[in-house]
């Protein structure tokens, strides 16, 4: 709301209630006494008001200068109420004399009552003030979390390509130092999937059949690597037909198990399955642990997903992993 808006708002607010007051106290009917008042004792309390919510309370409170705020206010009040008393005196008849001649309000009766109203103004005001920033405070943090947010996930989701990528490089300069024929056909496989990473998967949501076709490239590129010499099992249960998912999340578990299990053990070959029902997706990752490829400088593909998990998919999803004896399994249950 830009400043005329918020004036304007104020105004109407001010206005609406001088004027139900006013009727309030005249029986419907506005005459000269009640303007009098109403409307110049209500312009000083409007004023009060906003003298400390402007000026006071944003230089002295929020530079945590409390006796100054404190004096400040107290000056506010006693010189407000003299203002008030002056202009009393000034339509005597009206607000000292009461009643004809029968009541004369005395100078410093009149003087309390009218320092408790611009002390009551001044509260209002405070109170006001400090909702407002609560509010607004309240505003700032969540924006800035979620600009956090953002900002993570972008990070962690950079660091997925260049870690399949330096992976993925690995296995083709094992095929290359073979003097692989199949090396042109992992390569160009390899850029399939750098394609669908860098350019398709650029948004919060991909369809699942879509991260389904990469799952797939990826265990080909496998494949190539290990010539014939590998067993894997790749199980779809359920129409994945429009169910989204957050791109790149199933890779992880799966490049896993690659990356530490056993894929020539025909006897225990890598087990991916992935079951879909009622909008609830099933994935499940078994391998066969080997001591030969244990990461010597650590990786980061699972820590990054489960941070992923935790931002996008938080209260949607369990994950579950058994690093027990020579078999490990990863299990994900996740609402789409």
């Amino acid at each position: 709301m830009n400043k005329l808006k918020q004036v304007i708002l104020h105004a109407c607010i001010w206005v609406a209630i001088l004027l139900f007051f006013m009727y309030l106290a005249s029986d419907g009917k506005i005459v000269h006494p009640t303007i009098v008042i109403f409307v110049y004792f209500g312009i000083i309390n409007v004023t009060v008001f906003y003298i400390n919510y402007l000026f006071i309370l944003p230089t002295f409170l929020n530079q945590k200068r409390y006796v100054w705020c404190g004096l400040a206010m107290l000056l506010l009040i006693i010189i407000s109420a003299f203002i008030k008393c002056g202009l009393a005196y000034y339509f005597y008849d009206i607000v000292i004399k009461r009643d004809g001649a029968k009541r004369i309000i005395d100078f410093w009766d009149y003087y309390s009552g009218a320092a408790f109203v611009s002390a009551f103004f001044i509260t209002i005001s405070t109170v006001l003030k400090f909702i407002l920033d609560w509010f607004l405070n309240e505003k700032v943090k969540s924006r800035l979390e979620n600009e956090k947010l953002l900002a993570e996930l972008a990070f962690l989701k950079s660091q997925i390509n260049p870690h399949f990528l330096f992976n993925s490089l690995n296995n083709i300069y094992s095929l290359a130092y073979q003097k692989a024929e199949k090396t042109p056909e992992a390569i160009l496989k390899l850029s399939e999937i750098m394609r669908y990473m860098l350019y398709e998967s650029n948004v919060d949501k991909v369809a699942l059949s879509d991260e389904i076709r990469y799952l797939e490239n990826y265990i080909e590129l496998q494949k190539l690597r290990f010539k014939d010499n590998i067993h894997i099992k790749f199980e779809i249960i359920g129409d994945p037909s429009g169910l989204k998912i957050t791109p790149l999340i199933l890779i992880s578990f799966v490049e896993n198990a690659f990356k530490h299990g056993i894929a020539t053990d025909i006897d225990v070959p890598i087990s991916i399955t992935l079951n879909l029902s009622h909008g609830k997706l099933f994935f499940q990752v078994v391998n066969k642990k080997s001591e030969m490829n244990k990461d010597m400088t650590g990786g980061i593909g699972l820590s990054n997903v489960k941070r992923r998990l935790d931002l996008l998919y938080k209260g949607q999803y369990n994950l579950n992993i058994d690093d027990k004896n020579d078999i490990y399994r990863c299990e994900l249950n996740l609402d789409l």
